[in-house]
Parts: C-alpha cells; structure tokens; sequence
C-alpha cells in the first residue's frame, strides 16, 4: 500500500497594498505565512508576484498542495474574467488563467469577503453552525454567506454583496452619499469607517475617524456617544434586513469597525424592532482570526475544491 500523501493549503490574499501567502495543514496549523507590497497598477506585476510566492512556498515546503485566492473583486460566471474590483488593472483580465498557465497548477478565485467568511464558518466564529453571514465592515463593506461548511455564489457570483444594499427603514437624518458603485446611500457610505466619518460630519460638523470617535465616547463625550449610537442603529437595521431574508445560525463581523466598544452588546438590542419575529436568538460576534480571515479563508476555499 502507498503512503499516504499530505496535501497543504495554499490561500492568497490580494490586498490592495499587501499580498499575503499563507499554508496551512489540513487540521489548520500555519506552516508558513509570507507578506510582499501588491504592485497595484500593474495587472502583469501582479501575476509575477503571486507566481514567485507560491512558487517560492511550494519549493521550501515540498509537499502537494491545493491554491485558492481571495480578490476584491469576483470572478463572472459569463467571461471567467474579473468584475467589480476595487484593484482596477485586473478588472477584464483572466487571472486565474494566467496564473495557472504559470504554475500548471488549478487555481480557484473568490472575492475576499467570501474568504473571510468562509474562514469564519470553518474554524472561526461560526465553526460548527449551519449557516453563517459574514461582513468586513472597514474601508468598504463586503459580506458572504456559508451553508454547511459551503460558501454560496449564486448565479452573477455576488451572493452576500450586502455592502451595495440600501439602509431599510432609513430617517432623514441617513445622509445619501454617492457610492462608487454608482447608486446613492448603499450601507458601504453608512456603515463603512470612511461612511461613520462621513456621517458623523454631516451630524456634527466635525470630521474625525471612527477611532477618534470611539476614543472620545470611552471619556464620556456625549456627543460621541450619539455618533456611535446611531452608527449601531443603522448597523442594527441592516443585519435585521439580513435576518429577516436568511434568517442565519450565526452573524459575524470582521474588519476595523467590528472593533467599536459596544456593538456586540448594543446592536443585538436594537434589532429586534426590525427583525419579523417575536423573539431574535442570532448570535453576533467577532471574527476569531481577524485580519488573517482573509487569507485562512483562500487556504480553505482551494481545499474544498480538490
């Protein structure tokens, strides 16, 4: 009989300023993880790069492998060829192609957001749940939605884009920004860090990050604490809109705003109004690995497609 044969994880993570290789064990020990800058405007120095680092990880390691990687984009189901990238030179392009035409290795691709959640429901915060939603409230916010340890595409592969959704149950006082996607008030302008500053300065006439607003609330500052009041209340009707549509096992956040003192305790108090139930049991948590949910998640996407 033939040994068996080990076979690693290999995630990517293309990140607008930093590209990250991680791989894992099969039970999601980190063997090695490995960061170099994204050459951002440049479509073929991006290839290059990601080519050189597996590369350079699959000759230290010496063992199979499987490859995944999370992009802030998606891949189209009708072209194969990227869409909706905030990274604008791989938009059009066909990176999974070329990159397995490079390594002669197959290469699956998912948007980031989609790693960071399926990260969450592997062994993160929604490990063991029958269905998780998972959203990166930070610069941007992207969501993505697991079933049974399976991420969900959907047809125009933009399953979870629960950033490019109006606010429901909006007030005057939600302020309707411009959106880069082209519409008007998408939660992204409402919820995101650059979108709480936007709307605090709007409110307050002062224009500071979200950190400093939280910094100002753990002092005692009222008016921060009515900035950071509402930001949670408009959170709170966006993730009842989610509960109210698929109703998942386990709601988790990740991302620099998931870090505001308070939302965990606060949020799930607020939704209830909106949510169509007598009783809301949704747990709301914190992503357990943080910003290395992104790249786990990559690792494990490729390990679900051998």
């Amino acid at each position: 009989m033939k040994p068996l044969v080990t076979m690693l994880q290999f995630g990517i993570d293309l990140g607008g300023t930093k590209t990250e290789i991680i791989a894992l064990t099969a039970t999601g020990e980190t063997l090695l993880r490995r960061r170099t800058p994204t050459p951002s405007h440049d479509y073929q120095a991006i290839v290059d790069n990601i080519v050189s680092l597996v590369t350079t990880t699959a000759n230290e390691l010496k063992q199979p492998y499987t490859l995944g990687i999370g992009i802030p984009g998606a891949v189209s189901p009708v072209t194969g060829r990227i869409k909706n990238a905030n990274t604008v030179c791989l938009i059009g392009e066909d990176l999974a192609g070329d990159i397995e035409k490079r390594l002669n290795h197959p290469v699956i691709i998912a948007n980031d957001a989609d790693c960071f959640a399926l990260s969450e429901a592997t062994d993160g915060a929604g490990a063991g749940a029958k269905s998780v939603f998972a959203v990166i409230i930070g610069t941007g916010c992207g969501g993505g939605w697991v079933i049974n340890g399976g991420l969900v595409s959907g047809p125009n592969a933009i399953a979870g884009e629960w950033g490019h959704n109006p606010l429901p149950w909006r007030t005057d006082q939600d302020t309707q920004i411009d959106c880069y996607c082209g519409q008007k008030g998408c939660l992204e302008t409402l919820l995101s860090g650059p979108g709480l500053r936007q709307q605090a300065l709007a409110e307050t006439g002062i224009d500071q990050t979200a950190e400093a607003w939280a910094k100002a609330e753990a002092t005692g500052n009222v008016q921060a604490a009515k900035v950071l009041r509402d930001h949670h209340l408009r959170l709170a009707k966006a993730l009842a809109g989610v509960i109210n549509t698929l109703d998942p096992h386990v709601i988790v956040l990740g991302g620099g705003v998931s870090n505001l003192a308070g939302i965990y305790d606060t949020v799930p108090k607020l939704w209830g109004e909106f949510v169509f139930s007598d009783t809301v049991v949704t747990p709301l948590r914190k992503a357990v690995h943080g910003d290395s949910s992104g790249v786990r998640g990559a690792a494990w996407l490729g390990a679900a497609q051998a």
